[in-house]
């Protein structure tokens, strides 16, 4: 990877895009430090300490700590995210949006764009209105009349389309996905934070401790086994073979070829982490929005809320870890298989290998490859869904021992799934830009 980043670097085009991608990160940096007007900083300090180990600490650690300073980026990009998964269910139901999807080509896209920037903004000016009324009472803002209220809220909501359109514009003129690199910027902001956490684990207190070492080497052990096994993952694949025949092609004989068609265990890369993190988040957002003395209150809000924060927060029970471990699962599993399905379509991968004069091996063309396709993905999705989800809930397991180790899985995930694809970004842009043609 490190010889792929120093051959971008040389490159004139690509250099610009990596320079611009990192001009952006520094803005969306530099917002998460811009609190909004009107907040008492002393109090919103210990306000936030009380929630650090709650859906809060989640939050504020996607957001890169603006959730805790309530900056104008303390909403971070989770009112687009849940945005896109409300129009992605949608266009499976309703067939206009479903048409937009599959037959409407770059205008549909960006009319399907359109669509989900007007549901962030309705979803972020809910939670917006939903942060303020939570906390109007904890006596962070200075004052709570309609005009403070107003401008709290709007600030909010300018800042979350102001990440919108630093994501579309890494997404055009950068380097990789705007959103997944926006929530990698965030995330890995808080790599100094654990790293002292880990030294402290040796030397609490200033003093040595034996068991805290051990505990630190089992962490980074850990540590590397996700990372090794995000990267297997990630660039596994199953090769299907095909095979053409000869045909010609304008006024020449082109000859047989042989090729495959690679199937990839996590073709969804991380958007179903991503995904099944803000499903597993959002009971609890709304839960605490509107009731912020939840963690007192005792019934099946409490239930819900505890289920929901389990995933970021080590101070639940083990029968909440379990439930939310096993809920967590089927949330990525589910939505490997759903993105899946959407960017790769067994039916017309088929029809095209038909119309190409192609066909499988000791399979029919037409809807026996159809078939055989489908039953290949199914398996292979199956295999990466379930080792994401494993390495998802293996450290909320960890935490009924008493080691918070949410930081060590999901956000693993995260950065290690958008370091990949943005090494493969890089590599293929590389091979753009390198290519010399069969003349030479």
């Amino acid at each position: 990877m490190l010889k792929t980043i120093k051959n971008a670097l040389k490159t004139p085009e690509i250099r610009k895009k990596i320079l611009f991608t990192l001009l952006l990160l520094v803005i969306f940096r530099l917002g998460c430090y811009i609190t909004i007007p009107g907040v008492d900083m002393v109090t919103l300090e210990s306000t936030m300490d009380v929630y650090s180990n709650s859906v809060t600490g989640m939050i504020n650690m996607i957001s890169g700590g603006a959730f805790s300073r309530l900056s104008i980026f303390a909403m971070s990009i989770t009112p687009y995210i849940t945005a896109s998964i409300v129009v992605q269910l949608l266009s499976m139901i309703i067939p206009a949006l479903e048409r937009l999807t599959k037959e409407g080509g770059e205008s549909g896209r960006r009319k399907i764009d359109r669509i989900t920037k007007i549901i962030t903004l309705v979803l972020a000016l809910v939670e917006g209105l939903g942060i303020y009324l939570a906390y109007r009472t904890s006596g962070i803002f200075v004052d709570d009349t309609v005009l403070t209220g107003a401008v709290i809220v709007i600030s909010l909501v300018a800042g979350t389309s102001l990440l919108m359109w630093l994501g579309d514009k890494i997404t055009s003129k950068g380097i990789g996905n705007g959103i997944s690199m926006l929530i990698f910027a965030g995330i890995v902001s808080s790599f100094p934070s654990a790293v002292i956490a880990v030294t402290e684990l040796v030397m609490p207190e200033g003093q040595f401790s034996t068991v805290g070492l051990l505990t630190a080497i089992g962490v980074v052990i850990g540590i590397l086994v996700l990372i090794t096994g995000v990267v297997f993952v990630q660039l596994a694949e199953r090769r299907i073979p095909v095979q053409y025949s000869k045909k010609v092609v304008g006024r020449r004989m082109v000859g047989a070829q042989n090729t495959h068609i690679p199937i990839k265990p996590a073709m969804a890369s991380v958007m179903p982490i991503i995904f099944a993190s803000s499903f597993m988040t959002f009971p609890a957002m709304i839960i605490q929005l509107f009731a912020a003395d939840i963690e007192s209150q005792t019934g099946f809000l409490r239930v819900l809320y505890n289920i929901s924060i389990a995933t970021s927060a080590g101070n639940v029970g083990w029968q909440y870890v379990l439930i939310s471990a096993i809920i967590y699962l089927l949330l990525i599993v589910g939505f490997t298989y759903f993105y899946t399905y959407a960017t790769f379509q067994p039916a017309e991968v088929a029809n095209n290998i038909k119309q190409n004069g192609g066909f499988i091996p000791g399979i029919r063309a037409g809807k026996p490859t159809a078939d055989y396709l489908s039953s290949v993905l199914s398996k292979v999705v199956l295999f990466g869904g379930l080792f994401l989800a494993a390495i998802a809930i293996l450290p909320m397991l960890t935490s009924i021992a008493g080691i918070n180790s949410a930081f060590g899985g999901t956000s693993i995930l995260i950065v290690v799934g958008v370091a990949i694809e943005l090494s493969q970004q890089l590599q293929s842009q590389l091979v753009m830009r390198h290519y010399k043609g069969f003349l030479e």
